[in-house]
């Protein structure tokens, strides 16, 4: 039997989201209150090792990854690419062929989706993307889950991306075509998310509006969500900033929005650039429970990936 693995959110198609987020309300709920080492009653993954490689920097992904081991009785190990035979010119196909021997599963968290790819192709565990250059899909499902948390439903919802279409945005909007949900990206010229994603989101019946202005789009949002301008191993060299700076999230954008409307942001945030302290500390800001949500949507990913959910 081929190994789950989890490169992006179409590995595990609709109905096994569904199922994985179901799954994490369940276990998050059922550990209210209770000390974050405290391992849950019946230890699913006792006996079980993740391998987590880290190419870039992280602190929620890591610390996630690590807690959500722990928490599920298993236990987890931590590879930098600098100080393993990785960062010395080791294959990743020979690391996925090796760390298969020792692990259960890995982690890795780096910048040329191909490697992942790759990993996969040559492992014979469960690999899971953490983050490349291209996708980010355990941050989607962590934002799917403080999505019905609050409002109980995700088909239908109405999400509004604003500035970058990157990676997160990528995942995102694969995410509206599994899920059925609606994605507007709002973005200057030449900062559109990949076309291939937005092709494969139509394929599936939803079509990704592309427009100008910040705030219209955001116009009775469920969700405004935005990211860095630059992410981890890019820089501003060709005024990101500038073009980017009216597509920032403040108080008159949410008030636009409406009421109902939350704020996410994957973390860290560049405060005063792409936000602004009053909508990320403020009442309609969701970003604290988002990032807890690292942990238990990927509790449940882990489960179904090693075939226990």
């Amino acid at each position: 039997m081929s190994p789950r693995h989890f490169i992006d959110l179409k590995d595990a198609g609709g109905d096994a989201i569904a199922a994985i987020l179901g799954d994490a309300m369940d276990r998050k709920g059922a550990r209210a209150g209770w000390p974050k080492g405290q391992v849950d009653g019946h230890s699913p993954l006792a006996g079980h090792v993740l391998a987590m490689i880290f190419e870039k920097n992280s602190t929620r992904t890591r610390v996630s990854f690590d807690m959500a081991m722990r928490q599920l009785g298993g236990s987890a190990l931590v590879l930098d690419g600098a100080s393993s035979q990785i960062g010395r010119g080791e294959s990743i196909a020979d690391t996925a062929r090796v760390l298969s021997r020792y692990v259960d599963a890995i982690m890795i968290r780096t910048d040329d989706h191909a490697k992942v790819v790759e990993m996969a192709n040559h492992a014979t565990v469960p690999v899971i993307n953490g983050l490349t250059d291209a996708s980010h899909p355990c941050q989607i499902l962590a934002d799917m889950l403080t999505l019905l948390e609050r409002k109980s439903k995700l088909a239908g919802s109405k999400w509004v991306w604003l500035g970058d279409g990157n990676n997160v945005c990528n995942s995102l909007i694969e995410a509206a075509g599994l899920m059925h949900f609606d994605v507007t990206v709002a973005c200057p010229e030449g900062f559109e998310p990949d076309a291939g994603v937005l092709a494969e989101a139509a394929a599936r019946g939803r079509t990704i509006p592309i427009v100008r202005d910040a705030a219209t789009a955001a116009k009775g949002a469920d969700v405004v969500a935005t990211d860095t301008w630059t992410s981890m191993g890019h820089s501003d060299s060709d005024n990101r900033g500038q073009a980017l700076a009216p597509f920032a999230v403040d108080d008159a954008l949410m008030a636009g929005a409406g009421a109902q409307a939350m704020f996410m942001h994957c973390l860290p945030a560049h405060r005063g650039e792409e936000v602004t302290d009053a909508v990320i500390d403020g009442p309609q800001s969701a970003v604290w429970d988002e990032a807890e949500n690292r942990l238990h949507a990927q509790k449940s990913l882990l489960l179904w990936c090693l075939g226990k959910l």
